[in-house]
């Protein structure tokens, strides 16, 4: 049995009060029994992709300098918890959206560029990030199951779970930043938890995402996060999910025996037709 949990916060505005915000929601998730602690993206500061601002570039860190990576796999060990650790991520002269995931043993597991980068009023991240070029990243545990892990834009994508699934994935995992769309004019929301559950249902693979809450406001814009993390089971119902505005640890174990061997006797992969799929890439 693994114990996930899902977890949201509102920026404190200030890199220190959301490292120390962070830590205080793993160590709390550890206490009630967790063995993975899932985190927004991107917790170590506002939200900054609202405005294309040259100077936030500075808040990059190259991964083998990155003090709050130091920090969270330090925490991963202390806890003996898996930490999928949100950053941005400078490469030389290149800018990610990444995620370095801990095992327990605060070792670090891999590394994964977001692929999918969105653009639009309030979430402006093709200026400040290039494609991930690494693929799609399943993340093995030393306990033996592993985390399938994109960054929210991702999960948008049906064909981000199933190659993360066909890759052996026992979860799908999804840190999250959403929330206003102010071009839109609307609630996602639900739109949101539907993309979810289907992306749980179609590969009979358990979906945990961690959203942010909030109000946040830059020079020209303000934008509102909607929280509702959740976590559901192999077949896409929810399980647990948060409120839109209060600050939450959902907590939900899994059979990862149990779910492979319902993912087996469904035949779904049995039954693919590589074949025909070529359109898809047109």
């Amino acid at each position: 049995m693994i114990t996930i949990a899902a977890t949201q916060f509102a920026s404190t505005h200030s890199y220190e009060g959301n490292v120390s915000k962070a830590i205080e929601m793993v160590r709390s998730a550890k206490r009630e029994g967790a063995d993975v602690v899932l985190l927004q993206e991107l917790f170590g500061g506002d939200y900054f992709c609202q405005e294309e601002r040259y100077e936030n570039f500075a808040l990059a860190e190259e991964e083998d300098k990155s003090r709050l990576l130091k920090t969270f796999s330090a925490l991963a060990k202390e806890q003996e918890v898996v930490l999928p650790v949100s950053f941005f991520e400078r490469d030389g002269n290149c800018y990610y959206n990444s995620l370095v995931c801990f095992d327990k043993d605060g070792r670090k597991i891999g590394l994964y560029r977001k692929i999918h980068i969105p653009t639009g009023e309030c979430y402006e991240e093709k200026f400040y990030f290039r494609p991930g070029d690494r693929g799609f990243q399943v993340f093995p545990t030393k306990d033996g199951y592993n985390l399938g892990i994109a960054i929210c834009w991702d999960q948008w994508y049906l064909e981000t779970g199933r190659i993360l699934t066909l890759k052996g994935a026992d979860f799908l995992l999804f840190p999250t930043a959403i929330g206003s769309e102010p071009v839109l004019k609307s609630d996602t929301s639900r739109h949101w938890t539907n993309a979810l559950c289907g992306q749980a249902a179609l590969n009979i693979v358990p979906v945990v995402a961690s959203n942010r809450i909030g109000t946040e406001t830059a020079s020209s814009s303000s934008m509102t996060f909607y929280g509702s993390s959740l976590l559901t089971d192999e077949e896409g119902t929810i399980l647990r999910q948060a409120s839109r505005d209060k600050e939450e640890i959902l907590l939900c174990s899994y059979d990862v025996d149990a779910i492979r061997e319902k993912r087996r006797t469904w035949g779904i992969f049995r039954d693919r037709r590589t074949d025909t799929y070529g359109d898809i890439l047109k």
